[in-house]
């Protein structure tokens, strides 16, 4: 779909999701989860070095803007990339910052 086919609620939706990833943290998760990885909330907070319940926090704000997938397997639930494509934003965002 061309940008300028796009309705105010894609649009929305778009900025929204852009919110989201704006925060350094969010980011480190995005490229920790690169590649279609799927890393548990342990996993993601030890990467980090955050407390448990703020990589909580950020991966729900992902979650809920419809970046993240998460998969519940026995007593983990385990989070990866929704759209390989958001891969490539972030990377092309990282490559942009160096």
């Amino acid at each position: 779909m061309q940008f300028e086919n796009l309705t105010a609620e894609q649009l929305e939706k778009v900025a929204g999701m852009l919110k989201a990833i704006a925060h350094p943290m969010r980011i480190a998760i995005l490229k920790y989860l690169d590649g279609g990885k799927q890393l548990t909330v342990t996993e993601i907070h030890d990467l980090l070095g955050i407390e448990q319940s703020t990589t909580s926090h950020h991966l729900g704000i992902l979650k809920d803007k419809g970046i993240l997938l998460s998969k519940r397997e026995g007593k983990n639930t385990y989070y990866c990339i929704r759209n390989e494509n958001l891969s490539h934003l972030i990377d092309c965002v990282s490559k942009c910052a160096c």
